[in-house]
């Protein structure tokens, strides 16, 4: 029985990131190392920190992580992507060249007898009005349209720069930490959906930034991935057990 995996929120390409080049070849041998381990790989969104497919163009570099990824498909490993709130301009690209499954809502899915419940994570349970409405301007398939018309040149550059400024909002780039149960979000969504949803084992976020590991009852774990900027963390589940874990310079430790 081989491994899946689950990892989120690496931000390739981002502007306020100096070790981006050395982040993306981390990334890529964490990959190689898993390839003959893995049957799927799922991606939790804000893998990068803005992609935007226009119809004849896709955005520059991240070659080293895309043929990577194509690589693990070639070889018959799934590999899911969820879109992100930084990611979500996918338009075919990804699935018809790299084979990627993508995702555009939370998922639940059984794997190996047991049920997860998989998303990004951007927009549960969150009380911000301006966030709400940017999230809703961003999935406008209207706004979308009108973007796509902008000179690649100019739309690249703009969703870069307005990623960036996103992440210097926070001290040194890092987002806020652990607020407490009683103040995150996703945990606050999660106590409230497994209410009417008893059937899940498993919950699995990403777009926290934060290293989480929760058990909300006896049958019910709650996980927030960390990132690939800082953490270098992932969840591994070998179809009995789930661990979280960080890669080391080619080398797995709890």
């Amino acid at each position: 029985m081989k491994n899946i995996y689950f990892l989120s929120d690496a931000h390739l390409g981002s502007l306020a990131i100096e070790h981006s080049r050395t982040q993306e070849r981390r990334l890529v041998r964490f990959l190689d190392s898993i390839k003959h381990k893995a049957a799927a790989i799922y991606l939790l969104g804000d893998m990068f920190d803005f992609w935007y497919e226009y119809r004849m163009v896709v955005p520059k570099g991240y070659t080293r992580f895309l043929g990577k990824l194509s690589e693990l498909t070639d070889m018959g490993v799934e590999v899911h992507f969820f879109i992100g709130n930084h990611d979500l301009w996918t338009y075919g690209y990804l699935e018809q060249e790299c084979g990627l499954i993508v995702h555009r809502q939370p998922a639940t899915t059984e794997i190996y007898g047991k049920i997860f419940f998989l998303a990004h994570g951007d927009g549960l349970g969150d009380p911000d009005k301006k966030f709400k409405l940017l999230r809703k301007v961003f999935h406008s398939r209207i706004c979308q349209r009108l973007f796509s018309m902008l000179h690649p040149r100019w739309g690249m550059s703009f969703g870069l720069n307005w990623a960036k400024h996103s992440r210097l909002k926070y001290p040194d780039g890092k987002e806020a930490p652990y607020m407490g149960e009683d103040k995150e979000h996703l945990v606050l969504f999660t106590k409230e959906y497994i209410k009417t949803h008893n059937n899940i084992d498993y919950f699995i976020y990403g777009h926290r930034h934060i290293e989480l590991d929760l058990m909300l009852s006896r049958k019910v774990r709650m996980m927030i991935l960390g990132d690939w900027i800082w953490h270098f963390t992932y969840a591994v589940f070998d179809g009995e057990h789930l661990f979280y874990e960080e890669y080391v310079e080619g080398e797995s430790q709890p």
